[in-house]
């Protein structure tokens, strides 16, 4: 009995030393046992052109817990006067600091929706979690940063001119980028039997023609084919090359493996990317050059290579983008928005609606010109009233220049006008809207 007697004392002074250990460590978080953060700058103006540059360090000393603790760090980041129930989580583990580049941090900017070349508080705050059950949260500190557009700008003052181009200046000339190549410009251009001409601002002030891929100013029309070409250009030297350039998807989900043309892709300079929306059926597709088997990519993942396996799809309606410097693509489902309504020339889906494009520059879908009447409307998805968007007031309310959208909410009233719109759908919980009134 004396034996047991022992062994129930042991166990109890154990389980007691325990509870006192215990105790001890909540006691000592009941302190000043919390990160103290620092910001290695207070204000920052973000520059596209150093987007790979570090421009914040956010810092802090592991806290003195009282034990030997094995903490992991998260630092949140929310607007200015935020709750952090909507803040962007960026996690740490065990590493006392996070060094942002301008690019990272861009990215957080304008995914909370601030402008570009707008300055715009931000809270910044630590946690340290010692468990599920345990986490201490540092005071807040405070940032001002000003992001920058994300959106490429490869845009020249030159352009195509010419009656293969847009019949001598009829419309605007057909544009001329940016390369990684300083002085060397480039231009994808479809064009008909005629000729053309290399020239500034759309107008004829600077003009150069030539021949044999020698330009002078002033100098004779160039005459082309009809085709699809890439014109690489070089206003410093005074050199042009023009040559047969297109890209395509072929397949048996495509065009019956080159029975008819490729289905073209486009270039889009905002992204630096090929991109097109089509129309496919079950089956396999590859990209290729210029309709031909010359030139040809497949690949899985996300990943091309050269003359790769051929890509499996479903029937349906696909965004496809190609990165041709990288070697990437995308194949995303795509069910277009558009707008609805009395106000509308289609009215209420008498005809199809007035389609949205999606900008893979800023995520957004935008319709630009749209005409409407006095009169009311709605944006829905792909002709279909499942999905449809409309003010979140509880009658009908004037169209703004901006607001919040309400899933199956009331119409809009438009004054009579042409408006651009951008819808902003990104965050499913909080979907918005713009409309600029541009006559």
């Amino acid at each position: 009995m004396k034996t047991i007697q022992k062994i129930f004392l042991l166990s109890l002074i154990f389980v007691l030393a325990l509870g006192c250990k215990k105790d001890e460590e909540i006691a000592m978080l009941d302190g000043n046992a919390v990160p103290v953060v620092t910001l290695s700058s207070s204000n920052l103006v973000l520059d596209k052109e150093k987007a790979n540059t570090e421009v914040l360090t956010v810092s802090w000393e592991k806290p003195n817990y009282g034990f030997a603790a094995a903490p992991s760090y998260t630092i949140l980041i929310d607007k200015k006067g935020g709750d952090f129930t909507k803040a962007v989580n960026v996690v740490t583990g065990t590493e006392l600091k996070k060094v942002f580049k301008a690019s990272e941090l861009n990215a957080i900017l304008l995914g909370f929706g601030f402008l570009p070349g707008t300055a715009n508080d931000l809270d910044i705050k630590v946690q340290s979690s010692l468990g599920a059950s345990t986490v201490l949260s540092s005071t807040m500190t405070t940032l001002k940063a000003t992001p920058y557009s994300a959106k490429l700008d490869l845009s020249t003052t030159w352009g195509v001119v010419g009656s293969a181009a847009n019949n001598w200046g009829a419309t605007p000339d057909l544009p001329f980028y940016k390369t990684d190549v300083v002085n060397v410009l480039v231009a994808y251009v479809t064009l008909i039997d005629g000729e053309i001409k290399f020239r500034q601002n759309n107008d004829w002030t600077v003009n150069l023609g030539g021949s044999d891929g020698t330009l002078s100013s002033g100098g004779n029309n160039i005459a082309v084919k009809a085709g699809t070409y890439k014109i690489t250009f070089n206003p410093v030297a005074l050199t042009y090359k023009i040559e047969k350039y297109a890209w395509g998807i072929v397949g048996s989900a495509a065009n019956n493996w080159g029975a008819t043309p490729d289905l073209p892709l486009s270039y889009d300079p905002t992204v630096d990317l090929w991109t097109g929306v089509v129309d496919l059926i079950d089956g396999e597709i590859k990209i290729r050059k210029d309709n031909d088997w010359g030139t040809n990519y497949g690949g899985s993942g996300g990943i091309l290579k050269d003359g790769g396996d051929n890509i499996a799809v479903k029937k349906g309606k696909y965004l496809i983008t190609v990165d041709f410097k990288k070697l990437t693509y995308t194949i995303t489902k795509y069910a277009p928005w558009g707008i609805v309504g009395a106000a509308t020339a289609t009215g209420w889906g008498d005809k199809p609606d007035q389609k949205f494009t999606y900008d893979l520059s800023t995520e957004t879908w935008v319709l630009k010109g749209v005409v409407l009447k006095a009169d009311q409307f709605k944006f829905r998805l792909n002709d279909d009233w499942g999905t449809n968007y409309g003010t979140t007031a509880a009658a009908a309310q004037a169209i703004g220049t901006s607001g919040a959208l309400k899933l199956g909410g009331e119409n809009f009233i438009a004054t009579a006008g042409t408006y651009d719109f951008e819808l902003n759908l990104k965050d499913a919980a909080n979907p918005t809207y713009k409309a600029t009134k541009v006559k």
